[in-house]
């Protein structure tokens, strides 16, 4: 997990404790531009393709909600 927090944090330094932030998405804490690079950056770290159903807030208002995606999109 400390993957993906790094990621967040280099694109949104200025979000605090991103960890436990629990509405990334529905709070526009990122936007729809920082989403794509999530999404690649995520890609190309944990080398998994992220389908486009997946690619929906649930899966992205948390850090630990992407995390569960990513080890989902591993098995």
């Amino acid at each position: 997990m400390d993957k993906l927090i790094k990621i967040i944090e280099e694109l949104h330094p200025d979000v605090e404790d991103i960890a436990n932030q629990t509405a990334i998405v529905d709070d526009d804490i990122i936007d729809s531009f920082s989403m794509v690079t999530i999404v690649s950056e995520i890609q190309e770290t944990f080398d998994i393709h992220i389908p486009a159903d997946k690619l929906i807030p649930e899966n992205f208002n948390s850090v630990a909600a992407m995390f569960a995606l990513i080890e989902s999109l591993e098995d």
